[in-house]
C-alpha cells in the first residue's frame, strides 16, 4: 500500500500539486534504505534536495557601487541635444514649407484673379466690337 502511496505522490509531484507534508514523505521514502528499482530514477533528485539544504553561504559579499562616468554622462547630453536640435530643425523646415505653400498658394491666386480681370476686359472688348461690326 505504502507504494502505491509513493507512486501517486510522484505524479502529483510531476504535475506541481504536492504539498509540503506530501513533499517532505517523498523526500523521506527516496533518501531512505528501500527504494523499489523502477523509482531508482527519482533518487538522485531527491538526494541532492537533501545535500543543497545542507550547503550554506557564509562569505561576506563587498558590493562596490559604481558611479556612473562623466563621460558616459556628457556623451548622452550631448547626444540629447543633438536630437533635440535635429527634431526641431526638422519642425521648423515643416512649418517653413507650409508657410511657403500658402504664401505661393496666395500668389498663384492674386495672378488668377488678375488674369480673369483681364479676360473679362477682353471678352467685353471682343463683344463691343463685334456687336459695332453686326450694326
Amino acid at each position: 500500500m505504502e507504494l502505491a502511496n509513493i507512486e501517486k505522490l510522484v505524479i502529483k509531484y510531476k504535475n506541481g500539486t504536492t504539498s509540503l507534508e506530501e513533499e517532505s514523505i517523498l523526500r523521506n521514502y527516496f533518501t531512505g534504505e528501500s527504494v523499489a528499482a523502477h523509482l531508482q530514477e527519482y533518487v538522485p533528485m531527491f538526494t541532492y534536495f537533501t545535500f543543497i539544504k545542507k550547503e550554506s553561504f557564509d562569505k561576506n559579499v563587498q558590493l562596490k557601487i559604481e558611479k556612473p562616468s562623466n563621460k558616459n554622462r556628457k556623451f548622452l547630453s550631448v547626444a540629447a541635444s543633438i536630437v533635440l536640435l535635429l527634431t526641431s530643425v526638422f519642425f521648423i523646415k515643416k512649418e517653413n514649407d507650409r508657410y511657403q505653400a500658402k504664401k505661393q498658394f496666395t500668389q498663384i491666386t492674386k495672378g488668377l484673379k488678375l488674369l480673369s480681370i483681364q479676360l473679362k476686359k477682353g471678352e467685353t472688348a471682343l463683344a463691343n466690337v463685334y456687336s459695332n461690326q453686326n450694326n
